[in-house]
């Protein structure tokens, strides 16, 4: 990764807390989980299922908000100073991802601390592993919604919610159906559903890669 990359993500991330756009999908997300933990946190997964779930659609918002920050015209100019497409793409779900860290990190760590017995490190683990699976999936079709490849925010939204809806009501589905279910029937760790997340964000990447050269 080069140090010119890591501008283009800071840039972008200035942008994005300048706005103010990104508070909403996280105090929305924060009011979910508060809610979800206002009762005593039993032995795990405890409320892992459910906040996974929710950060499946809050990630894909949260990308949404950081890849439409910039007006179609002011994008190409960024572009042109980032020195193309691949560094402001990369920098743009660099963002994105660091945003789903934190919230991760939170989903995992606030029911650990708040439950009256100690989480196994094991299960710890697998609640990692489903939320990454979770949030890279939700990053990797905001990615796919957004510029360049669908150019009108309330069409990105739509399709986003669409794509979100119809998927996260199916645990069969890899990656976070399945990592859900892997949780939730005491199944070892879904690594497998964490790296196809991560796979998923980087062909998304590469999608919106390809759409901004053909632009």
């Amino acid at each position: 990764m080069t140090t010119r990359t890591l501008a283009v993500a800071r840039y972008v991330a200035a942008d994005v807390v300048r706005s103010q756009r990104v508070l909403i999908p996280v105090v929305v997300y924060g009011v979910v989980l508060a809610v979800l933990l206002s009762d005593s946190v039993g032995p795990p997964p405890g409320v892992w299922p459910a906040t996974a779930l929710a950060l499946y659609p809050i990630a894909a918002w949260l990308t949404l908000v950081v890849a439409n920050i910039e007006a179609p015209a002011q994008r190409l100019v960024t572009m042109a100073a980032a020195g193309g497409p691949v560094r402001l793409v990369t920098g743009t779900v660099l963002v994105a991802l660091a945003a789903d860290a934190v919230l991760v990190l939170l989903s995992v760590v606030v029911p650990v601390v708040r439950a009256t017995d100690p989480y196994p490190a094991e299960a710890v683990l697998s609640g990692v592993l489903v939320h990454v699976a979770a949030a890279t999936t939700g990053t990797a079709i905001g990615v796919l919604c957004a510029r360049p490849l669908v150019t009108r925010i309330g069409w990105s939204f739509l399709l986003a919610v669409s794509v979100v809806t119809i998927t996260a009501v199916q645990p069969w589905l890899p990656p976070v159906g399945s990592a859900v279910r892997a949780l939730t029937s005491d199944a070892p760790p879904p690594f497998g559903e964490a790296l196809l997340g991560l796979l998923l964000v980087t062909s998304a990447a590469a999608v919106a890669v390809a759409a901004d050269r053909r632009a």
